[in-house]
C-alpha cells in the first residue's frame, strides 16, 4: 500500500515545525508539496532527509516552488511543464517514485480576473494556457499507461459544492466558469478526481483563509486535488483530508490531502 499526499505549505521555512511534525506522525510513502517560497538551495533538505525522505524541488525565491519527497529513490522526468518557454514559474515537478509517476503541481491562481478595461486579465489567462498545457501533459503521460498521480494545489473549486459560499465567488478565477471547463477537461481525458471517487461528502474543504475566522467558521475551499490515471485509479483504496495541521499554530491556510493506492 502506497500513501500519497499533497501540501500546499505555504512557506516551507515557516511551516518547517509543522511539515516535520506531519511527516513523523502521518508517514506518507510520499508527499507533494506547493509554494515553498525559496530557491532550491534554501530548501532545508537535511531536517526532511533526516526523518528517511528522498528530495526533489524546484524552488524560486520568494514566490511559488514544488517538491516530491519519498520513502524511496526519485528519478525526476520534468522540472518544468512544458509549452511556453518563456514560463520561469516554479510550478510543476513530476518522477518516478514507489512505483507511480507523480507531480507536484501548483497551478496559478489567476486573480484578479479582470483588467482595469473589464477584460481577462493576463494572470488569469496566464492560469488558462496553463491548465491547456497541463492537459497536454496528461495526454502524453496516459499514452505511457504508467500509473501516475498529478497531485497539488490546482486554485480550482470544481463545482459549488466545494465552496462555501458560491455566490460570493462566482467571478473568481477559482469558480469560473472557463477555469472549471478545463478541470473537466482533465477528467474526460480519463483522469479520476480521488477524493470525489470515494467521498462525495459536500463542502469538505482544504483550504481556509486567514482572514475573517475563516478557520473557525469552516469557510473553507477544496482546491487541492489529486488526479489519477486509470491505471492508479484501480489501486486507490482510501481518501481523505488531514484537517489536523490547519489547526496548529502559525499554520498553512492549506491541510493535507491524500490517498492509499494498494
Amino acid at each position: 500500500m502506497t500513501l500519497i499526499a499533497t501540501w500546499n505549505v505555504n512557506s516551507i521555512k515557516a511551516r518547517l515545525p509543522s511539515v516535520t511534525e506531519w511527516l513523523e506522525a502521518f508517514k506518507p510513502d510520499v508527499a507533494l508539496l506547493q509554494e515553498l517560497k525559496t530557491e532550491d538551495a534554501g530548501f532545508p533538505r537535511l531536517e526532511i532527509e533526516t526523518l528517511g525522505y528522498h528530495v526533489e524541488t524546484v524552488g524560486q525565491k520568494t514566490y511559488n516552488g514544488v517538491a516530491i519527497l519519498s520513502k524511496q529513490p526519485i528519478a525526476v522526468t520534468a522540472r518544468r511543464l512544458s509549452g511556453e518557454d518563456t514560463d520561469e514559474q516554479a510550478r510543476y515537478i513530476e518522477g518516478d517514485t514507489c512505483g507511480v509517476r507523480v507531480a507536484s503541481i501548483y497551478l496559478p491562481n489567476g486573480n484578479p480576473t479582470r483588467d482595469e478595461g473589464g477584460a481577462d486579465s493576463e494572470k488569469y489567462l496566464y492560469k488558462l494556457r496553463w491548465m491547456d498545457r497541463l492537459a497536454e501533459r496528461a495526454r502524453q503521460l496516459l499514452k505511457t499507461r504508467l500509473p501516475f498521480v498529478l497531485g497539488g494545489d490546482y486554485n480550482i473549486c470544481p463545482t459549488d459544492d466545494d465552496v462555501y459560499d458560491a455566490a460570493a465567488f462566482a467571478d473568481d478565477a477559482l469558480c469560473r466558469p472557463e477555469s472549471r471547463r478545463r478541470f473537466r477537461i482533465l477528467l474526460n481525458l480519463g483522469l479520476t478526481e480521488a477524493f470525489r471517487a470515494l467521498d462525495t461528502t459536500p463542502h469538505a474543504y482544504s483550504y481556509w483563509d486567514y482572514q475573517k475566522g475563516a478557520w473557525q467558521k469552516d469557510n473553507g475551499l477544496r482546491i487541492d486535488h489529486l488526479l489519477l490515471s486509470p491505471e492508479a485509479a484501480d489501486k486507490l483504496s482510501q481518501v481523505g483530508i488531514d484537517k489536523t495541521p490547519r489547526g496548529k499554530d502559525k499554520a498553512s491556510d492549506h491541510t493535507p490531502v491524500w490517498i492509499k493506492l494498494d
